[in-house]
């Protein structure tokens, strides 16, 4: 059963601050709750399996596929400067 108390140390957790009236309905909706789930608990789920997803799916995807679309020598056109093969930028004094 949650009482008053119970509801006043869980807003101090949370840094709330309630009035007298938010403590009161806040400690009737969270006893509703525990009541839903001890209903919830006497439901026999012996025969029931375990699931992580209540659909059943799987997972498509593609398979990957290596492929260049520009060689080296097209992109280091666009290059303003180059020095070794790659891109001569600025340098960055941090």
């Amino acid at each position: 059963m949650i009482t008053v108390k119970d509801v006043e140390h869980v807003a101090k957790l949370a840094r709330l601050e309630l009035t007298e009236e938010e403590k009161e309905t806040y400690t009737k909706q969270l006893g509703d709750v525990l009541k839903y789930v001890e209903q919830m608990n006497e439901v026999d789920t012996s025969n029931v399996e375990p699931m992580a997803h209540p659909i059943d799916f799987v997972n498509v995807m593609r398979d990957d596929k290596v492929y260049y679309e520009q060689t080296k020598e097209a992109l280091m056109q666009n290059a303003p400067e180059e020095e070794n093969g790659f891109f001569k930028v600025p340098k960055i004094n941090g």
